[in-house]
């Protein structure tokens, strides 16, 4: 139910720079564009129960000794991608710390039981009809 935000703080959060991959021409082998995130969950200023559904989440990004790991190379700037590394983190933890509605079962009304059965009974009949004729 809670959908609280818990921003991530800077000092929690190692980032370097690395070479991005795929194409680029000259420029790709000369410029470290591409941004490593890392963020060790268990050892970071989050509440516990988002800890443990992080931990939980099955994310192949979160690592067994539970460290988040983003390779952000989508654009030409280091900015560019430091600002995707730090969203796309933000989004990962906002997915966990939202707690989703309960479900409560319920029963179909008599109406709606009525409809299904009268929609049953009519389409037997329709195909009651597609038997072979009795010649006598």
């Amino acid at each position: 139910m809670s959908s609280q935000s818990f921003p991530v703080r800077d000092d929690e959060v190692e980032m370097s720079a690395i070479r991005a991959q795929g194409a680029g021409g000259q420029n790709v082998n000369k410029v470290s564009s591409a941004i490593h995130l890392r963020f060790d969950v268990k050892a970071s200023s989050l509440p516990d129960f988002v800890k443990e559904r992080l931990l939980q989440s099955g994310d192949q990004r979160v690592s067994k000794e539970g460290v988040v790991v983003i390779k952000a190379q989508q654009y030409r700037t280091q900015e560019l991608n430091r600002a995707d590394a730090l969203l796309r983190l933000q989004a990962l933890i906002d997915g966990a710390s939202h707690t989703p509605k309960a479900r409560r079962a319920t029963k179909p009304t008599f109406g709606s039981r009525q409809r299904r059965l009268a929609g049953k009974a009519n389409r037997s009949g329709i195909k009651a009809l597609r038997g072979k004729v009795d010649p006598h």
